[in-house]
């Protein structure tokens, strides 16, 4: 995983399967980064330009909710499911939707789980910790 860059604001890039279609892949990218390379800067790294190589899934356009899209719809999609190839396309293919919602200025998650991370064993003796 990249190191997160505190202070940057982050776009979503996302490549629509055709027109009619709710289908979306996303990648979370650094907007400048994006921009320079996309221009044809090839001496930025793909690690600089992208947030993570995580490939989301929605199958309800921008208002659905994402998930991690699997093998199998990246290579029906993509030819691959390669994360470098898949991202490269999404890069080339794909259209920036600046949020100011995804930012990154806090330096930290924001999706942290909360709970008290006990363990439920149904009941039965656990040799952990023992």
């Amino acid at each position: 995983m990249v190191a997160q860059k505190s202070g940057q604001t982050l776009t979503k890039v996302v490549y629509r399967v055709s027109p009619q279609s709710t289908d979306e892949f996303s990648i979370i990218v650094y907007p400048e980064q994006y921009k320079k390379w996309l221009e044809g800067d090839t001496t930025i790294p793909l690690t600089d330009v992208v947030d993570s190589f995580q490939v989301y899934f929605s199958n309800q356009g921008s208002q659905g909710l994402l998930g991690k899209a699997s093998n199998q719809q990246l290579d029906n999609v993509f030819g691959s499911h390669k994360d470098i190839d898949v991202v490269e396309q999404i890069l080339r293919k794909g259209s920036a939707q600046h949020s100011s919602a995804i930012d990154n200025s806090t330096g930290g998650n924001t999706n942290i789980v909360k709970g008290s991370f006990a363990l439920n064993s149904g009941g039965k003796q656990s040799s952990f910790g023992a």
